[in-house]
């Protein structure tokens, strides 16, 4: 039995953990060739080892995703050893939170360049090979803060709104083309990242409760259940869907508060 994503050649950047790891390893599972774009060339390489011991068709590129040049020459590299690119996935991100006035032009610089000019860069890197194709599929990694403000996050949910801006746009530019292009939006995620958020509080154990309690589901999110809605969009199943953008969040966002 096929997989859905057979044949597929797919790009996740960030896969050395979290979600990012989560969906390539899901991808592969169901039989794409999968380009582990990840910043930590350990993390990534034993990432992309374990998917090819497990049958799977892996490789790793060591990338900072917000260098314009590495991200051509990574998709060069992609393309040389898997083939063109079908599928996209911008997942890697970087946390960057505080009062506004307290960012620093370098806390700014630093969200941005991770968070929206990344997301860019590798979308402008895979659109030729998808156009040339006739079809492909961009999965962009938002957040609830692309639509929800948490005070003191700032500029983190600017750069999240503006990657949906993005999805849309780049979604109707290109839907006559065969190129789909949707966003994920997850609420608070069980990954690295969120430990150390949750570290940094004096009691890490009450703060992830606290945070387990926001959502009506009352726990957290898995990164599998992410590469689930990833896999989805990726595949032909939505076929039809392009420009969305798809909460997988508890039921958070759609929550204003708690009964008294």
């Amino acid at each position: 039995m096929e997989g859905k994503l057979e044949n597929a050649v797919a790009v996740v950047t960030g896969a050395g953990q979290g979600i990012g790891e989560a969906i390539a390893r899901r991808f592969a599972l169901e039989g794409a060739k999968v380009a582990i774009a990840e910043i930590n060339p350990e993390t990534g390489k034993s990432i992309a080892k374990s998917i090819n011991d497990s049958g799977g068709t892996a490789i790793s590129i060591p990338i900072d995703v917000s260098d314009s040049q590495a991200v051509d020459a990574m998709v060069d590299k992609v393309v040389d050893k898997l083939g063109k690119p079908t599928v996209l996935v911008n997942n890697a991100g970087i946390a960057v939170f505080g009062p506004p006035l307290e960012i620093t032009d370098e806390d700014w610089q630093k969200c941005f360049s991770v968070d929206l000019d990344a997301v860019w860069y590798c979308s402008r890197a895979v659109l030729p090979h998808m156009l040339e194709s006739g079809h492909g599929s961009i999965v962009n990694i938002a957040s609830v803060h692309s639509f929800q403000i948490i005070p003191h996050t700032f500029p983190y949910p600017v750069a999240k709104h503006a990657v949906v801006g993005m999805t849309r746009a780049l979604a109707i530019e290109y839907a006559a083309k065969g190129i789909r292009v949707n966003a994920i939006c997850p609420a608070y995620i069980l990954t690295p990242i969120n430990e150390w958020y949750f570290n940094k509080f004096p009691d890490p154990a009450a703060k992830k409760k606290e945070t387990e309690q926001l959502h009506p589901v009352r726990r957290l999110g898995r990164p599998d259940e992410v590469a689930n809605a990833a896999l989805f969009l990726a595949s032909d199943e939505a076929s039809f869907i392009t420009g969305e953008s798809m909460m997988v969040d508890g039921g958070i966002s759609i929550l204003i508060h708690d009964e008294a």
